[in-house]
């Protein structure tokens, strides 16, 4: 089983990012994405600065990927995604339809993240003629659900040359908007927004009235009140033909704590645990996304 890290959802400094990565780069993940993803106007690092983190990465010995943007909403937006596509390094992981279709289109192989809303395995099937190499599952899918698309894709033949990824750790990114709710909340508009996502670089927690937090606010990025946690899921994806599970880490302590819960499980060595505080698996279930199933 490998392990992936997504790439950074929330807004942080340059300085903030490269000494993140310094720290990525001393860690046991196989598979580092890097790139922004969430809103075009974050523009602390540019292109250049992403190619060179994922050299510097690369020569740690991590696989880097590229990540292109989930919700293109100007004409620069969508010139930044030719540039990534284009970027003739690195494979890229396409976050919706147009990054499919450039890729596609230059010839290249790629991988999809979990905002590619891909439900069956002829949709795979179709992809995978295009270009596909490796899908990350939507974060709604259950692993009964994910059963039956692996088994459907070995019966049109696809399973052997297609990877499977499984979001497994992290705040789920739920879903996008063309309007900013963290410029909202600082009463600006999103045109003049002042990049105060800075300000709440772990995104901004929205409860219902009775206090049960439900969602995490991240600029024009709906995110899940509570981290996905399936590390204890570990060995039956395994058993199910998952080939890598991917982390999404928001801090820096959070991301050590998962290495070394990580270099335990590779061992077989249970040993420390993510908190379990604020934690949900309940779509692994079947069930509602914000419970936790007690295994």
């Amino acid at each position: 089983m490998q392990t992936t890290l997504g790439p950074l959802l929330h807004f942080w400094s340059k300085n903030e990012v490269f000494d993140f990565y310094e720290q990525v780069a001393e860690s046991g993940f196989d598979r580092i994405c890097l790139g922004e993803v969430t809103c075009g106007k974050r523009r602390e690092l540019k292109l250049a600065d992403w190619l060179e983190l994922a050299r510097r990465l690369q020569n740690s010995g991590k696989n880097v990927i590229l990540s292109t943007m989930t919700l293109l909403e100007s004409q620069s937006d969508y010139f930044q995604l030719k540039k990534v596509c284009g970027n003739e390094e690195f494979l890229v992981e396409a976050n919706d339809m147009a990054a499919v279709q450039e890729l596609s289109s230059r010839g290249l192989d790629f991988v999809t993240g979990p905002s590619v809303n891909i439900y069956n395995a002829y949709a795979l099937k179709h992809l995978q003629k295009l270009g596909l190499k490796r899908w990350v599952m939507p974060v709604e899918l259950s692993a009964e659900k994910l059963k039956a698309v692996l088994a459907q894709a070995e019966s049109l033949g696809i399973s052997e040359s297609l990877e499977t990824e499984v979001f497994s750790y992290g705040y789920m990114p739920l879903a996008y908007s063309a309007r900013c709710f963290t410029a909202r909340v600082n009463k600006l508009n999103k045109d003049a927004c002042e990049f105060t996502c800075l300000k709440t670089p772990n995104g901004i927690p929205l409860a219902t009235q009775e206090g049960e937090k439900l969602f995490t606010i991240n600029g024009i990025q709906t995110m899940s009140g509570q981290c996905m946690n399936l590390l204890d899921q570990w060995w039956m994806m395994e058993d199910m033909g998952v080939s890598s599970m991917r982390f999404s880490a928001h801090s820096k302590e959070v991301f050590t704590a998962l290495d070394k819960v990580l270099a335990q499980l590779e061992l077989e060595q249970p040993g420390e645990t993510m908190p379990v505080n604020d934690q949900c698996n309940g779509y692994w279930f079947g069930r509602n996304g914000l419970e936790m199933e007690q295994i």
